[in-house]
């Protein structure tokens, strides 16, 4: 005989939501957190003094050790914006924040800022660059990014340069490290090439005697190194002559422009010619096979209907 087995009515689990817990305030250690935070105020302060302090030294130690000011400038917010980031690690360590996040998000942001402002920071490096290395300093004669003209200052960002004609150039540092750089000013001498041409019939040993002794004759030239003729070339119209001098580099264009006046005076007053470039016509009255060029243009004149054709003979 089978037995049924009637199934049990099994009382259901009480599901009892859990209770939300209030937050207990009372076992937070309040004299501990304000204990922190007083510390953590105290380091941002002296750590705001210190900064300051230490940058002001290190500004004048390199400014009485000859660094340029703007590179001691430069160098003194660096130093200032170093410590603070550390002073700022520290504060918020105190207070229980966690440093590791925190270099976290200071190391993305900052590669996000480098990449977002990659040429400003390029302009900076060849500012540091510029002044650090010195190729020029305000007030040279230079030709930089293929600009001449007058350095007026050197900035971190920016070059600023004055033209000749009293122009304002504001020119990327970024720029003037990638290109070649000629400054004018940076020796104490400078050589002033002037090239002359003489005839081929003239005496070339008088000419260079005569460019020699008007080079000697002018207070600017240097005696040493003494003034040099050289023959440079032989031009279709002239030979060409070299006459080299050395004068001082603020003397350059005085001496340039009275030693190009006194050849052209003294050349003349020898006897001697500078010539210019000559072509020389040849105009033939015979055609190649001889036939003559009046009666060529009359023939295309009376093509074109120009010329009356002459009156027909009477009839007998």
């Amino acid at each position: 005989m089978a037995l049924i087995t009637l199934p049990t009515k099994t009382p259901a689990a009480a599901s009892t939501p859990t209770a939300t817990r209030a937050f207990d305030w009372s076992s937070i250690d309040w004299m501990a957190v304000l204990t922190n935070w007083a510390i953590a105020a105290a380091i941002v302060l002296l750590g705001y003094w210190l900064s300051k302090w230490i940058s002001r030294i290190v500004y004048r130690a390199l400014t009485r050790g000859g660094v340029e000011a703007t590179l001691a400038g430069f160098l003194r917010n660096v130093c200032y914006a170093v410590m603070m980031v550390v002073v700022l690690i520290a504060a918020l360590q105190k207070i229980g924040v966690p440093t590791t996040s925190v270099l976290a998000v200071v190391g993305a942001a900052g590669l996000a800022v480098g990449l977002a402002l990659k040429d400003s920071l390029s302009n900076i490096a060849s500012g540091v660059m510029l002044i650090v290395l010195r190729p020029f300093r305000d007030g040279d004669h230079v030709q930089a990014a293929g600009l001449e003209g007058v350095i007026e200052e050197v900035r971190i960002f920016q070059t600023r340069l004055r033209t000749f004609d009293n122009r304002l150039i504001v020119l990327p540092n970024s720029m003037i490290t990638t290109a070649p750089i000629i400054n004018f000013t940076a020796k104490p001498r400078r050589r002033v090439d002037i090239l002359v041409g003489v005839g081929y019939d003239d005496d070339l040993k008088q000419a260079k005697d005569v460019l020699l002794s008007l080079a000697q004759a002018n207070p600017l030239v240097l005696a040493d190194p003494a003034p040099l003729v050289l023959v440079s070339r032989l031009s279709e119209s002239s030979v060409d002559l070299t006459l080299q001098a050395w004068v001082k580099t603020k003397d350059f264009g005085d001496a340039r422009s009275q030693l190009t006046e006194a050849v052209r005076t003294d050349i003349i007053g020898h006897g001697l010619n500078i010539p210019y470039p000559q072509r020389d016509l040849h105009v033939y009255h015979h055609n190649a096979d001889g036939t003559p060029l009046t009666h060529l243009i009359t023939r295309a004149v009376a093509d074109d209907g120009d010329v009356t054709p002459p009156p027909a003979a009477p009839a007998p």
